[in-house]
């Protein structure tokens, strides 16, 4: 069983000196002849090319007898496949959203309803106490229910005893059924009977390096938005337009959308609403911009997910930054939640606010950083003006691929990898990849997610750091990794997009990889790829990144429930890790991975989670670490 990887041939060079001589010869590889005038236009393809890197598995692994992974009779060919049924009920329904908001009763219904969340809005982003509260010394805030039942919610002479009863600790309060007694998971009238509803609702403060304008134009142009919160948003569209606003700077614009958010993990299911969004502004340097969910006006017989008024005020403060102040408020059905992460999820701190402003504040930091003049590193290196600007696209194109591959996204067709006891190993094909002059090649991708007894800061600092590397990774096991250049995006020097070399042997480099190691103080992320020699030379110099073809691999590691402290400094909660990985199959075809594959990719995933195991996990809780 052979499967190649992305990537293209490499000659073998003469060892170099040191990472800055090395890094300079990189630079300066396509200026040097090394490629003739003939090979220019074929450099256009150069990332499109695939070339046979032969990593060998056993056919017998670990005594499992896999299945083939093939499709349906339903989806054979000549059939839709599920991911385009999925596709296709997505549109129906957008259809069919767009058509019922364009009738004039409900675009009324729809801007009362916009005006009364902006005002929800404006008072929950505000109030303290006893709205909010904290516990101890605990950085998050907690809704109290019952203020908010009495504030927002429609009371009846019924509710008033109910919740006077739950407030003087009236010991008759504990027989009640209903779960608005809740000081932290208010129900509101239209949601009794649905017992598995859960409210999550939670506040945040940050500070984001761009003007109220700015942060306004981005929130309401859906293709900036859902593409720079891609680690949040699977998918997302605008259906409509209310009103087009006054002045030309969105005050007053409301737009109808729909929206699925995602954890990046294949275990839990996404989050789908349709909403109205709308904009104001408040006052002179304030703006609102709110969403609410549209269920309560075109219900369905169930669903999973309603957001309630939430969204940001905005407010310009000094050097052209601004304060933003986060409300997060839903009501979901959790139960589909996967085990392993259910504590994380129900905590309400998986989709919480503090995931909305640290996305936000890092998009900033990344235009920040994208803008910025170019400087030597700690190493002397000094990456070009036009190599650092292409660089760091093709970073943020290899962090969209990654979260789009790893989440449970509608339109992403997983299956269990058919092995007895992996199924929660997930697994599907991403398409044929079609080369002049060699046979087809398919993109496979599989992942899965476990839960490590190891603070996630540590699981990430082994895991990013190039000189562990070997511990981890199977296709370089005995190699030789050093980082030859990298940017830091942002403050935290932790936060940097790295060009890694691989030497089989001190004379022979094997290949490159780009390398993005963060976090957005929810989660850590290491997401990486492939990057033959040419391709990255043609970056360093400018070229243009959208040309080239990469396949990402990564990790997602998020604390296994709500931490009290910032996330890096968390010492007392476990991690839940993901792994995704993608491989290029010769055997597979679309939607049909034979089992010799099958075989590969599963050996591939569990000598990677034994790997990591033994060197984060102590001896005598290897067993309480585990895949599911």
């Amino acid at each position: 069983m052979k499967i190649t990887s992305w990537t293209t041939s490499r000659p073998n060079y003469k060892p170099w000196k040191s990472s800055f001589n090395s890094f300079w010869f990189l630079i300066s590889f396509v200026d040097q002849g090394s490629l003739s005038s003939d090979d220019e236009s074929a450099m256009e393809l150069g990332s499109e090319e695939l070339h046979d890197v032969n990593v060998e598995y056993d056919e017998d692994i670990m005594g499992s007898s896999p299945r083939s992974v093939v499709e349906s009779p339903k989806d054979s060919v000549g059939s839709m496949s599920s991911a385009d049924v999925t596709a296709e009920i997505n549109r129906a329904s957008d259809l069919l959203m767009a058509v019922s908001v364009s009738a004039d009763t409900n675009k009324a219904k729809i801007s009362d309803m916009a005006f009364s969340a902006m005002e929800e809005l404006t008072k929950m982003a505000l109030e303290g106490e006893p709205l909010w509260h904290r516990k101890g010394s605990s950085e998050t805030e907690t809704l109290n229910g019952l203020e908010y039942m009495k504030e927002f919610g429609s009371v009846d002479a019924t509710l008033k005893e109910i919740m006077r009863m739950v407030e003087v600790g009236d010991p008759n309060a504990e027989q009640l059924p209903f779960e608005y007694v809740s000081h932290s998971s208010p129900i509101l009238c239209e949601e009794f009977g649905q017992e598995h509803l859960h409210s999550e609702a939670s506040r945040q403060i940050g500070l984001v390096t761009m003007n109220p304008i700015s942060i306004v134009e981005f929130l309401m142009n859906v293709n900036q938005w859902s593409t720079a919160l891609s680690n949040i948003i699977s998918r997302a569209a605008l259906l409509g337009v209310l009103s087009e606003g006054q002045g030309g700077r969105y005050n007053g614009t409301m737009q109808v959308m729909n929206m699925e958010l995602h954890l990046p993990s294949a275990l839990v299911p996404t989050r789908e609403s349709y909403f109205v969004r709308y904009c104001k502004q408040l006052a002179s340097g304030t703006w609102g911009v709110v969403d609410v969910s549209l269920e309560n006006l075109f219900p369905y017989s169930t669903f999973k997910f309603r957001r309630r008024p939430s969204g940001c005020l905005i407010q310009d403060i000094p050097n052209g930054c601004s304060k933003v102040i986060w409300v997060e408020h839903v009501v979901v059905d959790n139960r589909l939640v996967h085990n392993i992460y259910r504590p994380l999820v129900t905590s309400g701190y998986a989709y919480s606010a503090k995931r909305w402003v640290a996305a936000l504040i890092r998009h900033s930091e990344w235009l920040e950083t994208l803008s910025a003049k170019t400087t030597t590193t700690n190493d002397g290196v000094l990456i070009p003006q036009a190599g650092r600007e292409s660089v760091l696209k093709l970073g943020e194109r290899m962090k969209r691929s990654f979260w789009g591959d790893i989440s449970a996204s509608n339109e992403s067709t997983w299956m269990a990898l058919p092995v007895c006891g992996s199924e929660d190993i997930r697994v599907m094909t991403r398409g044929v990849i079609q080369v002049l002059g060699e046979s087809p090649t398919t993109k496979i991708a599989f992942t899965t997610s476990l839960w490590l007894p190891v603070p996630p800061k540590r699981v990430f600092d082994f895991l990013r750091d190039d000189s562990t590397r070997t511990q981890w990774d199977i296709r370089l096991c005995g190699r030789l990794i050093r980082e030859l250049a990298y940017i830091i995006n942002g403050d935290n020097p932790e936060n940097r997009i790295s060009i890694l070399q691989v030497n089989a042997t001190p004379e022979e480099i094997e290949m490159l990889y780009l390398q993005e190691s963060f976090n957005d103080y929810t989660g850590f992320y290491v997401i990486y790829a492939p990057v033959d020699m040419v391709t990255m030379s043609r970056i360093l110099n400018g070229g243009n990144s959208d040309c080239v073809n990469i396949l990402p691999c990564g990790f997602a590691i998020l604390p296994d429930t709500s931490p009290t402290l910032h996330i890096a400094e968390e010492l007392n909660c476990g991690s839940l890790l993901s792994i995704a990985f993608h491989i290029i199959d010769r055997a597979s075809a679309n939607k049909y991975i034979p089992q010799e594959s099958v075989n590969a990719i599963y050996k591939v995933i569990t000598e990677t989670v034994d790997l990591i195991k033994t060197a984060l996990v102590p001896n005598n809780l290897q067993d309480t670490s585990m895949i599911w």
